[in-house]
């Protein structure tokens, strides 16, 4: 007895009447399932990357808003780090519980989703988009500064080099080739160590080791500037949560990991945050320790590399390290974004050629939309990486606050043990997150952030439209209503010919095994020069006699398709009860080259036949091969 699953359950709810879930089988099966899935250190290679690579772009935020006040506003670099750092622990132990309850992943939007309603989950859904986008452009523009801090004649080309890493994790990801967590591991972990040691060398030194990199650089601090007012730490704060951009990327992916999957998932989610939050407190510590003061150029992280190892190997390290690792935080969005844009067109938000897969399972529409968006953003920007980060925090935090609302009222359903605390802690996070998402909104809106905020419900009426449209065109279609009995009716074919070969013979074969009836018809025209050719294939015809008429659709102008469809269009009206076929005989070329010498005749009639009537369109594909001629089977277009 089979059991036939509807769209949308979970084969996991199942119940399997054949073998019970213990059996040494299943248990087989589930061991070799898990070694395609994460361990909470593969985990960590696999999904932090976004968030570890923010700590090359977060402090520097930070530093560029308080440098308006001088040498005096770079000293409330670490309370407001510690700021940042207190806001991640939030999220992170909220993340834990969201890791929990919704154990089938999915993040904000899945619990936005079951507990704040359709609405709800396509303003997730939108501020998820504008992430992925926009963590391509960070992430790229990132990474190539760090390349164009250790080697400055590149700076003035940083576009040009910007645009060829999108087009090189473009075509990678266009093959399908999907970097296994195993590949992660080792940029990561040269990164991690990377950084961490460079905070270790920073904080045992007295003085930098060395300033070579932003020697004859130009500083942006400005002078006799001493106060330091509330909006200048809010709108530094703001600049800094850039550093908390991916921190929901583990409960997005909780399937991934191997049994027990939630809590691999939560250990991976807690070490992610501490190594986070360890790296942005140690950087902001040694930004203070050698008054570092921000150049044009020069990345933060540059000069901070610069004062604690020295301009040697070790420099260079940390800057390829980061410019790696930075590559593989934009190819995340490449696996998220093509994901949920199937989601979305799973679901009629979106249309529908967005949750194709091509061979190599990949969703190459989706892929293709977010190389052009995030190509248009790093043309925009100038490859400039502080020009996008303004824009880079507001999608997060609305999609951190609809995540935290949706826990909220998820604990108030279910009230399980302990949900008093949970929903409380949900409920903090939320009020956090939600005046955050204000904070950066309200002090970034000048500097470009009216942008994110007019996307956003753009994107949202840009899917209820989308939604719409399908929903008339289900209803135009029947859709899930049972449909009338299949009956025959008299068909008729119309197979358009220009001329008398083999092709037009293997077009009225098809055209005979088709229909009851078959009409060639061709068009001609009055002009001196047209009419050899007419008389030709009408002399021809004759003496063929194939057993088909030949009609001749004179026309005024040098159209053909418009004849043949008002012909057509003239046939369906005399004849109701009939279906009318248009068969179109094309040569295919044994090269794709040669395509370049057809005529597109066939296409042109096509399109013209498809616009002005109703008929059933059939193009027969005559393939000619390299060493002779194979006719090809007609189908539907």
């Amino acid at each position: 007895m089979s059991t036939v699953s509807q769209p949308g359950s979970r084969p996991e709810e199942l119940p399997d009447a054949e073998e019970p879930p213990d059996t040494p089988a299943r248990a087989t099966t589930d061991a070799a399932g898990d070694r395609h899935r994460l361990t909470a250190l593969q985990g960590l290679a696999a999904l932090s990357l976004d968030a570890m690579a923010s700590v090359a772009y977060g402090p520097e935020s930070i530093v560029l808003v308080l440098a308006a006040a001088g040498a005096y506003g770079l000293g409330f670099t670490l309370p407001v780090t510690l700021a940042i750092a207190a806001l991640l622990a939030v999220l992170v132990a909220s993340y834990r519980q969201v890791i929990a309850a919704f154990p089938n992943g999915g993040g904000s939007y899945a619990v936005a989703k079951a507990h704040l309603g359709r609405r709800a989950a396509l303003v997730a859904a939108a501020s998820l988009i504008l992430d992925y986008v926009l963590n391509v452009a960070v992430s790229v523009t990132a990474g190539v500064a760090a390349l164009t801090s250790a080697f400055p004649a590149l700076y003035g080309d940083r576009v040009w080099v910007c645009l060829a890493v999108l087009v090189l994790i473009t075509a990678i990801n266009l093959r399908g080739i999907v970097d296994s967590a195993k590949a992660f591991l080792v940029p990561t972990a040269v990164f991690i160590a990377a950084i961490l040691g460079m905070i270790v060398v920073g904080l045992f030194r007295d003085a930098p080791a060395s300033t070579v990199t932003a020697d004859g650089h130009a500083s942006v601090l400005a002078h006799n500037a001493t106060s330091v007012g509330a909006l200048l730490l809010l709108k530094a704060f703001a600049s800094g949560c850039s550093a908390l951009t991916g921190v929901e990327a583990v409960a997005n992916a909780v399937p991934s990991f191997r049994a027990p999957a939630p809590k691999r998932a939560q250990r991976t989610e807690v070490a992610l945050g501490a190594l986070l939050g360890v790296m942005l407190i140690g950087l902001s510590l040694l930004i203070g320790r050698f008054h570092l003061q921000p150049v044009e150029g020069v990345t933060v992280l540059a000069q901070l590399a610069d004062a604690s190892l020295g301009h040697n190997w070790a420099f260079y390290v940390v800057q390829f390290a980061t410019m790696v690792l930075l590559a593989l935080a934009a190819n995340t969005s490449f696996g998220g974004l093509p994901v949920l844009m199937g989601l979305l067109a799973r679901d009629n938000h979106l249309p529908h050629v967005f949750g194709l897969k091509a061979d190599r399972q990949v969703h190459r529409h989706g892929v293709l939309a977010l190389a052009a968006v995030a190509a248009a953003l790093l043309v925009f920007s100038g490859g400039d990486v502080n020009t996008l980060v303004p824009l880079f925090a507001i999608g997060v935090f609305v999609g951190f606050t609809l995540c935290q609302v949706g826990m909220v009222r998820h604990w108030y359903g279910v009230r399980s043990r302990g949900w008093r605390a949970k929903a409380a802690l949900n409920g903090f996070g939320a009020v956090l997150t939600g005046v955050s998402a204000v904070i950066v909104t309200a002090t970034k809106l000048t500097d470009g952030a009216w942008l994110i905020v007019l996307a956003l419900p753009v994107l949202v009426l840009a899917f209820e439209a989308v939604h719409r449209a399908y929903a008339r065109i289900g209803e135009r279609l029947g859709l899930g209503r049972v449909p009338e009995a299949p009956h025959a009716a008299r068909s008729l074919v119309v197979v358009p010919v220009s001329h008398l070969s083999l092709l037009t013979s293997e077009a009225l074969n098809a055209a005979v095994s088709l229909g009851d009836e078959v009409i060639a018809v061709t068009v001609t025209h009055d002009d001196p020069e047209d009419r050899p050719a007419a008389d030709a294939l009408r002399r021809d015809w004759e003496l063929w006699n194939p057993g088909v008429d030949l009609l001749e659709l004179p026309s005024r102008t040098r159209s053909v398709g418009r004849p043949i469809a008002d012909y057509v269009r003239t046939l369906a009206a005399h004849r109701p009860a009939t279906r009318i076929t248009v068969l179109i005989p094309e040569a295919e070329p044994a090269h794709l080259w040669q395509r370049l010498l057809q005529n597109q005749r066939g296409a042109v009639v096509a399109h013209a036949v498809r616009r002005h009537t109703d008929a059933v369109i059939c193009r027969l594909r005559f393939r000619l091969e390299a060493e002779g001629v194979r006719g090809g089977a007609p189908r539907v277009g």
